[in-house]
């Protein structure tokens, strides 16, 4: 399943290597290869709370393994679409199945661990993380590069086939079988309702917030934004209307209700803003602005990765009273790097090596911080909530990634002009913006903690 997170997690971010070569291959637009890369986002951010419903009603293995193979399929159709609209279509399938498959491993890890051994296992899910940021920067660097047999960009979504068969071979052998029959009140109360209204209010959000840039923020991207406002009411009503009337809702009212969730939730987002504006920025900056190649620019990022990577097994080794800290401390850690970061463009004004060990500081932090405010909201709810918790986490992550590119990377794109000189000034303005978010983040995540002191839960995560 951690497997299946990677792949996941490498097409999320490889499309951003390879949209320039798939902009010149497919002669597409530079709308259409917007949509190629956000397609996927679409997609998996609309339909990730349904999949993780769908598989507390349908079970967690028959969904994790019809999402596994509709993301292999989809990366075939991919790896030989004749055009840009089908790879578009393509993509967006893509992302379906990934929603289908990941909401699944984070509600594994919470139904099937508990204590150290669940922090232990949400380690492993950050290495996963991390391996597929990495895999994804490296990979489409490098797979480019080498144009292997004259493919171009095609290769990108080809290593994907024999990873999918793999894994679904792997998973049918190994994953529980779900358990006979269907659980009482689960599949028949699958709210479909809810389903569509959410999925349309995150559509209305995410579409104008990933397109609003590339596309000069035209009046329906504006639109779509307001429109979100009354559908995401009506949601919120039919929610508490179904529950009132002894239906179980799409989202449980304990899940939006709980404040450390809340707090934690606001923590999480902040802190993958920056990370996500940072991806998109940091590529931009050393592409366009220092003048380097596709490979360089995916590389730049394995020091953050992979000290993410590490940050999740070392939580476990924390003594247990100071546990509690770790959010906010991550959260810290990573505003620290932010500062550093900007401090050495500002002197250096270049990307020699210090700026790798920088970097490596903030991966490292928010490592800290992603894991323990995870392990905090899935100890502040009973298991019973694993599903719901598991959706909003995850789509909790991809809006909040989306505004990141849009208004962090937007703003970047507005400062640089092309120059080496623009395009330092215009980083060092996002890193500043990064360290300040990354202070509220920490703001929000202790008072997530005092929540949890104030009402009596423990504190160990």
């Amino acid at each position: 399943m951690l497997a299946a997170q990677m792949i996941a997690n490498i097409d999320t971010a490889i499309a951003n290597i390879a949209a320039p070569v798939i902009q010149g291959g497919l002669d597409a637009s530079g709308g259409q290869v917007g949509l190629v890369v956000s397609g996927y986002v679409v997609a998996y951010a609309v339909l990730l709370v349904a999949g993780a419903r769908l598989g507390e009603s349908h079970g967690h293995r028959r969904i994790f393994l019809t999402g596994l193979a509709v993301f292999t399929v989809a990366s075939l159709a991919c790896a030989v679409a004749p055009d840009a609209g089908v790879l578009i279509a393509a993509r967006a399938v893509q992302g379906g199945g990934a929603a289908l498959m990941v909401p699944q491993v984070l509600s594994g890890i919470q139904l099937h661990f508990t204590g150290p051994q669940r922090i232990r296992a949400l380690g492993y899910y950050a290495v996963a993380l991390s391996g597929g940021a990495v895999a994804g920067q490296v990979l489409g660097g490098m797979l480019i590069a080498a144009d292997l047999f004259g493919t171009g960009w095609r290769p990108i979504f080809l290593i994907n086939l024999p990873v999918g068969v793999v894994l679904l071979w792997a998973a049918q052998r190994s994953m529980p079988r779900d358990e006979n029959g269907k659980k009482p009140g689960s599949t028949q109360e699958v709210d479909v309702r809810g389903m569509a209204l959410l999925s349309v209010t995150i559509l209305l959000l995410i579409v104008p917030l990933l397109l609003g840039n590339d596309e000069g923020w035209p009046l329906w991207t504006w639109g779509c934004l307001a429109a979100s406002v009354p559908v995401a009411v009506v949601f919120r009503w039919s929610q508490r209307r179904r529950s009132a009337l002894g239906g179980r809702p799409l989202i449980a009212e304990e899940v939006v209700h709980e404040p450390t969730v809340r707090w934690s939730l606001v923590a999480h987002g902040i802190t993958t803003m920056t990370y996500f504006a940072l991806l998109f920025v940091l590529a931009n900056y050393l592409q366009d602005g220092v003048g380097r190649g596709p490979a360089y620019a995916g590389l730049a990022m394995v020091s953050w990765v992979s000290a993410f990577g590490l940050a999740g097994p070392l939580l476990v080794r924390v003594p247990e009273r100071h546990k509690a800290a770790m959010p906010a401390l991550g959260c810290l850690i990573l505003a620290t790097s932010y500062t550093a970061l900007w401090t050495y463009l500002a002197t250096a004004h270049h990307a020699g090596p210090a700026l790798f060990v920088l970097l490596g500081i903030g991966g490292f932090g928010l490592g800290i911080s992603s894991n323990a405010l995870i392990a905090q909201m899935t100890f502040a709810l009973p298991d019973r909530y694993a599903a719901d918790l598991s959706g909003v986490i995850s789509t909790n992550a991809q809006l909040w990634g989306a505004l990141g590119v849009a208004a962090l990377g937007g703003g970047y794109l507005s400062l640089a002009d092309g120059g080496l000189e623009s395009a330092v000034h215009a980083m060092e303005a996002v890193l500043a913006t990064s360290a300040v978010l990354s202070v509220l983040s920490a703001v929000a995540a202790w008072q997530g903690r005092l929540t949890r002191a104030t009402s009596g839960r423990r504190l160990s995560v």
